[in-house]
């Protein structure tokens, strides 16, 4: 692969990254563990490990990003987590 392809290769790759959001889930004091791993399950398909692990972060370090992907897909799933009593935003 010569120079000028690679460096294509890069910049296609650096675009991909640039388009993907997050959901960031924030701490709160209202919502029980098992909800908050219920909901991501249910939200955002993760399974029961990566939702504890999630539910944990977000209780010791304030927040954690949830999802990633574009736009179009994190917003239903946004609305449904705040629509469950939880604090989510895209970034």
């Amino acid at each position: 692969m010569g120079s000028k392809e690679k460096l294509f290769e890069e910049v296609l790759l650096d675009e991909e990254t640039v388009n993907q959001n997050e959901i960031v889930l924030f701490n709160d004091d209202v919502n029980t563990f098992d909800h908050v791993i219920e909901t991501l399950i249910a939200v955002c398909d993760h399974t029961a490990e990566q939702a504890e692990q999630c539910s944990l972060i977000v209780h010791y370090n304030g927040k954690c990003t949830v999802k990633t992907g574009e736009y179009d897909d994190l917003k239903p799933r946004c609305t449904r987590l705040l629509q469950a009593g939880l604090s989510a935003e895209i970034v």
